[in-house]
């Protein structure tokens, strides 16, 4: 049986893992097992640039964590090596990451599941995502559009406008 500090300890991580599940905008859970030290120091070091969170934590602490949050759809993949990818500001950008260090060391690094805005996301999808460009590029993107749009309305109420003026 733990002593009772083990306990407050592993009921401290807990909370602190809950915390990071509610905050999040995006999560992806990865099996690492067998990353060499060089890789996991550049996937590290990506991923504080990018301001996100990864850490590896254990599956039974996470499975409390996912259940005191509502994040109960990663208990079935909670299974061998578990790390976390947790980001509170983009949504794309732990995929993305992710996905990069999947394809760059298959069988070694590889995507479990994935949590985007609301959603729940298996590992095909992440890939999919991941390929997307980059939120402000996405928004250009739009905006462009759009001003298209508001440019082809103004050119037509101009030439209804002409021709419903009278001829001088």
């Amino acid at each position: 049986m733990p002593s009772q500090k083990v306990l407050v300890e592993k009921q401290a991580e807990v909370e602190m893992i809950t915390e990071k599940l509610k905050a999040a905008v995006s999560i992806v859970a990865v099996d690492y097992k067998g990353i060499n030290v060089a890789d996991d120091t550049a996937l590290r070091s990506e991923m504080r640039e990018n301001n996100v969170d990864y850490f590896v934590v254990k599956n039974s602490l996470l499975k409390f964590a996912c259940e005191k949050s509502g994040f109960e759809e990663f208990i079935p993949i909670l299974v061998g090596c578990t790390a976390l990818a947790v980001s509170n500001e983009d949504a794309l950008i732990t995929s993305k990451i992710t996905q990069k260090y999947s394809d760059k060391l298959q069988n070694v690094f590889n995507l479990k599941k994935g949590y985007v805005d609301g959603r729940f996301i298996e590992p095909p999808e992440l890939k999919t995502i991941a390929s997307l460009p980059p939120r402000d590029t996405l928004i250009s993107m739009v905006a462009g559009s759009l001003n298209g749009i508001v440019a082809g309305l103004a050119r037509a109420i101009s030439e209804v406008s002409k021709k419903m003026q009278p001829a001088a």
